[in-house]
């Protein structure tokens, strides 16, 4: 008689995820994303996700990179306000303080990267509400990129995405710091991995904006 295979049940967080993406698809017209680069969904293991902040609505590209649910890092303020509080919580979000030295969050961001899931993060680490391209950048993608072998799949707007608005967001291909691997990590070694993530996104914008300037021309 052959044995039963013990069906493994979805984690609470897999299931709420699969709740809010169904959420989303009956509501995409709120919030319509165009998608351009890399737009297959990356589902083979764990990948760091990085994006540029101009808005709360970011989550949702990073939430479209892929298929399996999203481990958000962002700042501990929004663990005190009222519902975002209990949204945080529910979505399991990893709360970092402002001041970027937060070890039990880079802890728990290893620990699911190593669990194979994905975790995105945003480097500017608030909304940019300035007219430049990119708020100078804190360290700390590329490092729990470096020391758990996850590639950093970068993602890019060059708006704030808005309600009732169709998004344009463009997908890089997969960034890998191989020759770092198992390496003891200098300053000057994060610097440099930080500047070619940096550079790969500025590269992003750049694509998407004359992607975008070619479209209103043809109109």
């Amino acid at each position: 008689m052959s044995e039963k295979k013990e069906k493994i049940k979805p984690a609470k967080f897999e299931k709420r995820f699969k709740r809010w993406r169904r959420l989303y698809a009956c509501c995409r017209w709120l919030m319509p994303v165009k998608k351009y680069g890399h737009t297959k969904p990356y589902n083979d293991g764990s990948y760091v996700i990085v994006g540029n902040h101009r808005s709360g609505l970011d989550i949702i590209p990073a939430a479209l990179a892929t298929d399996k649910p999203v481990r958000y890092m962002a700042k501990k303020d929004l663990f005190e306000r009222g519902l975002i509080k209990k949204l945080c919580e529910s979505m399991e979000v990893i709360s970092v303080s402002r001041d970027g030295n937060d070890v039990r969050a880079v802890m728990q961001a290893l620990k699911a990267l190593k669990n194979g899931e994905i975790v995105a993060i945003y480097p500017e680490g608030t909304r940019n509400k300035t007219e430049e391209i990119f708020l100078p950048f804190k360290s700390g993608a590329t490092t729990l990129s470096i020391k758990t072998h996850s590639p950093i799949i970068p993602v890019v707007h060059v708006r704030k995405m808005r309600l009732f608005k169709r998004a344009h967001v463009i997908y890089g291909e997969p960034l890998e710091f191989t020759e770092f691997y198992d390496k003891k990590l200098t300053e000057e070694d994060i610097k440099h991995c930080d500047e070619i993530l940096r550079n790969k996104m500025y590269e992003l914008y750049e694509e998407l904006l004359q992607i975008l300037t070619k479209k209103k021309k043809a109109k």
